[in-house]
């Protein structure tokens, strides 16, 4: 009897212990507003979930599995003020929605395009989905920014996502074994790290297609801010915006964005087609990721994005239409832009830009820095 009572003793506390706990996790709110509940569904028949970093300086980023998708990044401004620079979604089922688009989402197996949907591998040619007129794009409508990850958060800096992308998924070669590391660095940066390893050849082409606005979520746009991309050359595209294998200077044309520039003092002339900013800059930092890629400003907020990266190329993009978007704000038409750091659209039919080919035995590695600072001179 003393034994049952001492049990009960143990049991009741346990079971007491455990619904405040669920409760909790229930109620949890991240520093950017965000719920993690609404956040737990199942794709697929895989759970999704939340995932938080934080660092010393009270820096937060919040990632769910679906997609590897970055949902905020909580960055101080000039006054101290914590600001969600990262455009997106305060629900799983935004994302998974067809209007989720790419928004904070890793994209593979092959990035940006590839024209006609397809390319030829040691003789061998595989079709692709069309998914942009008669292009592919982003890997295809069911890439690695629709599948859900499996997740392992060692630290509270740390987030490991790995995914297996099977021989033939979306026309693609081979078994692709990929993990992607979010890291939260005390200097304030996010570190990504990419790596894949294959089991026959195939083509491998990852990015982050994350949205910014350095303003914050809004509902402001980003004319005001200030962009500078370390690139003397860039991609000449077709009106499909498919490279035509020609690199050429940037001189003389709004692309010249060496030095900071205001993009809405460009993003308009007729040069850049009626979308804007949507091109490749070929960087000039040869794959030295200790070295500027690109850099961009709020004169409102004060704070600067600087990428950094062992890519050949960066994409950089404006065309975000008006939608809508996080705790019930409207995001403005060029209301975010994104630096993708990535190689070169359509590099698989493209021999002279830099292969993205990956064989057995060899490893993918790709690099790409986000570091937050605070400029304090508008």
């Amino acid at each position: 009897m003393k034994y049952l009572q001492k049990l009960n003793g143990l049991i009741i506390p346990m079971i007491l212990a455990g619904l405040l706990l669920s409760f909790d996790v229930k109620q949890e709110k991240t520093f950017s507003g965000l719920e993690k509940e609404k956040f737990v569904s199942k794709v697929s028949g895989k759970p999704t979930a939340l995932y938080v970093l934080t660092n010393k300086n009270g820096m937060e980023v919040c990632v769910t599995n679906y997609g590897c998708r970055v949902v905020s990044i909580m960055a101080p401004d000039r006054d101290g003020k914590m600001t969600d620079v990262a455009l997106g979604f305060d629900n799983i089922g935004e994302y998974t929605a067809n209007s989720g688009g790419v928004f904070g989402a890793v994209i593979g197996r092959v990035a940006n395009r590839i024209g006609n949907a397809s390319f030829t591998l040691d003789g061998v040619e595989y079709q692709l989905p069309k998914n942009s007129g008669a292009n592919c794009i982003h890997g295809g409508p069911e890439g690695f920014q629709n599948q859900v990850w499996d997740a392992v958060q060692p630290e509270n800096q740390t987030l490991e996502l790995n995914y297996l992308s099977k021989d033939g998924e979306m026309g693609f070669p081979g078994n692709l074994n990929v993990k992607v590391t979010y890291t939260l660095t005390d200097g304030n940066s996010l570190d990504m790290l990419y790596e894949a390893t294959t089991d026959k050849p195939t083509v491998v082409n990852l990015t982050n297609h994350s949205y910014f606005n350095l303003s914050g979520n809004d509902g402001s746009n980003i004319l005001d801010h200030l962009i500078q991309i370390n690139a003397d050359r860039y991609t000449v595209t077709d009106n499909q915006l498919i490279p035509t294998s020609e690199i050429a200077s940037v001189e003389g044309k709004p692309l010249d964005l060496r030095e900071l520039t205001a993009i809405g003092s460009r993003i308009d002339d007729p040069f850049l087609g009626r979308t804007g900013f949507d091109h490749n800059f070929v960087l000039n930092a040869n794959g030295d990721v200790t070295r500027l890629a690109a850099k961009a400003i709020s004169p409102k907020t004060g704070i600067c994005m600087e990428v950094y990266t062992n890519e050949p190329g960066v994409q950089f993009y404006c065309g975000m239409g008006s939608r809508g978007g996080k705790f019930g704000v409207t995001y403005a038409r060029r209301g975010a832009f994104c630096l993708e750091t990535q190689h070169f659209a359509d590099s698989p039919n493209k021999p002279d830009f830099p292969s993205v080919v990956l064989r057995p035995g060899e490893k993918y590695v790709s690099k790409c820095i986000y570091k937050f600072l605070i400029i304090n001179h508008s």
